[in-house]
């Protein structure tokens, strides 16, 4: 299953992939403007969910969208008001423990059972998933994630922070979160990885100047919930 900016899906069959050539295969047609942002193996009944930058999601069941050949556009996902777009999407499969992780570009983020987030029909516009401030900026991800996992968080000023997905607690589908990580003034996150959690017990982690001494240490990584 792929997905674009402007909220186009396509599912292919992983057969249709089974000739590469050296050069690479056409995998989705990209209309101008647009452009391929995830792409997710799936097992044909997960449940896919789409996230938008303005806060809003959309879940549904992948069976709704029927596979069609590696040449062709896909169809809609989502449906996105004017300056609007897609940040990221994820697909559960059936018993799943994940839950649903949505962080902010300014640190905000917070942890949701995804029962919370009702079933749509593909192509609406989907639900509050963060309530998005001035505080807190626009969307910048969303992961699906367990205990067991940690997060790698990349700044835009090239800091990189891990932090463990269990010490950010379950929060409901319209709140603002918490605060993930601090952040300087005028930077902001540009990308965030979900990885498998560290076993040995690291020290937080805290931010290092242009003179590779460690800054007083930060607040802690999740605050109480604003």
């Amino acid at each position: 299953i792929m997905c674009t900016k402007d909220g186009t899906i396509k599912k292919t069959k992983l057969e249709a992939y089974s000739r590469p050539r050296q050069n690479g295969v056409n995998a989705i047609v990209i209309r101008e403007g647009d452009q391929l942002i995830e792409a997710k193996l799936t097992s044909g009944s997960a449940e896919v969910m789409i996230a938008a930058k303005e806060g809003k999601a959309i879940r549904f069941n992948e069976n709704t969208v029927r596979p069609i050949g590696r040449v062709g556009a896909g169809v809609r996902g989502i449906s996105l008001d004017e300056g609007d777009e897609v940040v990221g999407m994820i697909c559960i499969e059936p018993n799943s423990l994940q839950d649903v992780l949505v962080l902010s570009e300014n640190g905000y983020g917070k942890r949701t059972d995804l029962d919370e987030y009702r079933i749509t029909n593909r192509g609406g516009k989907g639900v509050k998933t963060i309530n998005i401030t001035e505080k807190t900026g626009k969307l910048i991800s969303i992961q699906a994630v367990t205990d067991e996992n940690d997060l790698m968080i990349i700044n835009r000023s090239g800091l990189t922070i891990r932090t463990a997905v269990d010490q950010i607690r379950v929060a409901g589908r319209a709140t603002q979160g918490v605060r993930i990580i601090n952040l300087r003034e005028g930077d902001a996150i540009a990308s965030v990885i979900v990885v498998p959690a560290n076993e040995e017990e690291e020290a937080p982690a805290v931010e290092v100047d242009g003179t590779g001494a460690p800054e007083p240490e930060a607040e802690e990584n999740v605050s109480k919930e604003q």
